[in-house]
Order: structure tokens, then sequence, then C-alpha cells
């Protein structure tokens, strides 16, 4: 059984004492039950654990001051009800509520969340409330009141711009994000290549930058940039997006998905944004994404600046009256784009990322991690801890990044995979593909840099067989090249099966201070001859 989730917790602090915001809100932005949002602060009252002690704290502590058994004292999770399902089975003849509380009951007797715990189902009379409750909601329409500065809805218009290929003349279709502030209504637009993530939080972070302060909440549509997991009532939010939003104090609650009074404000800036951005530009030819942005930006001041047709102002001066001063001020640094991926350290103790290469501390080896990249920096994780920081590598692909400190001691801390175990196994396959393990081993600067290169080398063997494995390795040494790529290369061309000329001699060992041989990582010898090797090397 899994934990809790720490961070969901830190953020529910954050958004309590920082943003202000109710039960209800902090359960829309979370996707927590409001139950495990009351349950969560009340513990961290009692626990005496402010917002900036629990920044402080790592997972472990944080879980420690605030469950004293963790898996037991967290709060019952309930199967969610479907009240469309019960409500539409109502219709029909002789069913009652009893009915299907039943079907709802054993259905639901043994239903297990994501993480493996347990969700129970409601009692009789609290599905009872809970329908009742669904019903008087059904028939209520209310229009919506929007508090100053307290929601910014984000979307992108269904009709696109274009800009043209100056050479070619081919026309490429562009995205026109828009961004609606609840109770002015001022309004932020600009056009992108795409909606993908980089895009899409670029643009949120200069809608931010355009009215020069934040609001309380976002409201974006489930897209996937936003959304990692849409769901009706407990969507996941995407990592980078939500880390973006904290960055600027602010919090993320999608729309949920057949609710267009949840996104009304922006579906009518949407429309206005076509009417009066892309109804006007539709006879200007633009060549650049710069061009037309500026082009965009002179129609938005206009549209901004247009007195309403029943209310005194414009979308500026609402802004400036009722908006600007309930908003939050910009950070003194702009967010910077960080990509959030799942890894898994290898054998090597080397994070893969980008195609390239990162180490961790070697007891992390084979361990699940998370890894956050920005432009400038490659950050490592290992349950909510930071456990390595490299600058990030733009050499070739395949290219190490290794801190010194990460490496193991010496050789006997290899644990299950020493370099000599990698020897053994791979003379199982061909006396060729030994000599290869033993030459990629040798030309690294450190033995375990070529492990993955020799995992890889024994599964091209169960794939392709032994025998054509280590005649590939066979040919490659003789033309001076082993290693996998030119292994692999010599597979999948057949050339394994074509025989050696005569003059495709095996050429000689390399000799080199810097090249080991295969008795360099014989286990036999003693811990001595290790330490004095290290030392004089």
């Amino acid at each position: 059984m899994k934990r809790a989730d720490m961070r969901k917790i830190l953020e529910v602090l954050r958004l309590r004492h920082e943003l202000e915001l109710g039960h209800r809100a902090i359960s829309a932005a979370t996707g927590l039950s409001k139950g495990s949002v009351s349950d969560y602060l009340k513990r961290a009252h009692e626990a005496g654990v402010t917002l900036e002690l629990a920044r402080q704290l790592g997972e472990v502590e944080l879980e420690a001051k605030l469950f004293a058994a963790p898996e037991r004292n967290l709060p019952p999770q309930r199967v969610p009800i479907d009240f469309e399902w019960v409500h539409r089975e109502m219709r029909r003849a002789g069913v009652t509520l009893q009915l299907l509380w039943v079907e709802y009951r054993d259905a639901h007797a043994h239903h297990e969340r994501d993480d493996g715990r347990e969700r129970r189902p409601y009692s009789y009379s609290q599905f009872c409330e809970l329908y009742v409750e669904y019903r008087g909601r059904l028939d209520v329409t209310m229009r919506q009141t929007h508090r100053a500065g307290e929601k910014l809805f984000i979307d992108y218009s269904g009709k696109k711009l274009a800009i043209h290929d100056r050479k070619t003349g081919e026309q490429i279709d562009v995205e026109l994000f828009v961004a609606v502030l609840g109770a002015s209504n001022y309004t932020y637009a600009e056009a992108t290549r795409t909606q993908q993530l980089a895009d899409f939080v670029g643009s949120t972070v200069r809608a931010f930058e355009y009215f020069g302060a934040v609001p309380q909440i976002c409201v974006p549509d489930q897209l996937r940039s936003a959304v990692s997991r849409p769901a009706r009532i407990d969507p996941e939010i995407n990592r980078t997006y939500a880390e973006m939003a904290a960055h600027y104090g602010t919090v993320v609650i999608p729309a949920r998905p057949g609710k267009p009074r949840d996104k009304a404000k922006v579906e009518v800036g949407v429309q206005i944004g076509q009417r009066w951005i892309v109804a006007r530009l539709r006879n200007r030819v633009f060549f650049t994404l710069e061009d037309l942005n500026a082009a965009i930006a002179e129609l938005l001041e206009d549209l901004n600046a247009r007195p309403f047709r029943k209310l005194d102002g414009c979308r500026r001066s609402q802004f400036d009256a009722i908006d600007r001063p309930a908003m939050r001020p910009l950070p003194a640094r702009r967010y910077e784009l960080a990509v959030w991926k799942k890894a898994s350290a290898s054998i090597d103790y080397h994070v893969d990322f980008d195609w390239r290469l990162y180490s961790v501390p070697h007891s992390l080896a084979k361990q699940d991690v998370m890894v956050r990249a920005t432009a400038s920096i490659v950050e490592i994780f290992h349950r909510g801890q930071r456990v390595a920081s490299h600058a990030r590598s733009y050499g070739p692909k395949g290219t190490p990044v290794t801190e010194p400190a990460h490496r193991p001691k010496s050789h006997r801390d290899y644990g299950e995979w020493p370099p000599s175990r990698i020897i053994e196994w791979s003379a199982t396959i061909g006396p060729a593909v030994q000599d290869v393990v033993e030459q990629i081993l040798a030309m690294r600067p450190h033995p375990e840099m070529g492990y993955r290169s020799c995992m890889a080398l024994f599964r091209d063997a169960k794939t392709f067989g032994p025998a054509r494995t280590d005649a590939a390795c066979r040919r490659a040494l003789a033309i001076g090249a082993p290693t996998r790529k030119s292994v692999i290369a010599i597979l999948r061309a057949g050339l394994d099966q074509v025989p050696l000329e005569p003059e495709q001699r095996e050429l000689p060992v390399v000799e080199h201070e810097n090249v080991r041989g295969g008795d360099y990582y014989d286990t036999s010898r003693g811990q001595h001859d290790h330490a004095e090797e290290e030392r004089t090397r």
C-alpha cells in the first residue's frame, strides 16, 4: 500500500494559508475530497505544522508529524455515486432508492483506488441524502457572480489563424490562445504554434505579465496540457502546469466536462476574439509568428479600450478599478519551464533523460525516480528528496554526466553487478561476445558506464540468437569496431552470416595506460591490490 501523497498535503496547506481558499475550492483544485482536506488541515493544526515548517521538512518527516500510523489514520475514501444513473433509473417503474443503493453497494463491495487502498460505499442514509441534494440542484440555474481578481478563464479558439512560408507559400495553421478575467472581462490573446505544454505554459505566463498581476484561480478547459488525467470529479493537473501555478501563487481548477456554465465567460471571450481579431485579420498575410502577434497586440488594445454597450467604461477601466487591486503581484523571477518525467535508475546508476545519461548515488540503482528538467538544469528526486543536480547536457546522444561522488568507493561496492559478473555472463554467449564486452568496459573512464551497452548486447543475443551475436561480435572485432552499435548494425544487415575476407583479420588489442584488460575485473584479486591500483592511477 502506498503512502499518503505529501505533495498534495503541502498544496492543501499552501492554498489554505497563502490563498485563503475554502475547503470546497481546495478540494476542486487538488482532487481530494472535502473530508480529506478538512482532516489534513486539522492534523497540521494539532501537530503545530505551519506552511513554512512543512516546506522545510522532507516527505518522511512531514508524514511522521501528521500521521502516527500513516496508512490506518488516513480518512476513509468513498466510492463516488453516479447520480445521473440514479436519477435516470428512478424514472423507471418499480425502482426505489433502496434497490439502487443495494445495487451500488454490491457492485462496489471491494472497490480499490489507484493506490491500492480500499474505497467503501456510502451507507443507505448517506446515499439518500446525497441524492436529494443532487436532485435539488437540477432545476436551479444561477447567474454566475465573479469576484474581483478571482478567476482567469483560459481556452483556445476553434477558428485558427495562419502564417505562410515565405519561400513556398504554404499556409501553416496556428492556435489562438484566449484568457479572460471574470469580473472585468479584460482579455489577453496571442497566437502559438501548438496547444502543447510548452506553448500553453508560456501563453499563461505571458497573460500574467500582460495583466501585471496574478489571479487567485485559473480555470482552463480540460485539455491535455493542463490536465494529465481528465475527469468529471477529480481531474489530475499536469505537474508542470501545477508547478507554474504554485510559482505564481495561484491555483488551477479546470472547468468540468459537460458543464458549460463553468467556462461560459471564456467561451464568450473566444467568440469576441474571433470577431475582433480573427475576422479583422482575415485579409492580411503574415510570414512569421512574431509579426502575427504584433498585429494581435494592436487589436487587443483596441478591444480592451472599446466602450461597453450596456455598462459604463470599458474592459481596461473595469480591470483597473475592480480586478487589478484584488490580484496578487507578479513574483520577482519569471517561471522557467520545467518538464517532469518518471524514470528508473539503471544498474549503472544513471538515469536516461532526453537521450543523455545523468548519475544518481549508486545506492539508488534500479530505483524509480522523478526527473525535473529545465533548459539549464536537470534535477533528480527520490521520494520527494532531491538526490542529484546536473547542468543539462546538449552533447551527443548517450553522453553521460557523472558526479564522482555518486560512484562506488571500490569495485567490491558494485553489489550484485560487479564488472566481473558482466564479463562472465558474456562468456556464456560466446568468446567473441566476451571480447567485445571486455573492450566496451575497458574503453570507458569508469566500467559501469559501459553497462547499458553490455545489457543491450545481451538483449540482442536473445533476439538474434547466441550464434549470430557471437559471429557479429567476431566481425566487429575484425574491423576494429568493438561496440554494441557496430554489432547491432552487422546483425540487422545480416553481415554476421557472410564469411570474413582473408584480409579482415582480427586487429590487435589496443594498448594504452587508460585501457584495462579483462583481468582488471577479476574478483579473486585481493582488496589490497584494488586499493594499491586505485592509488597509482
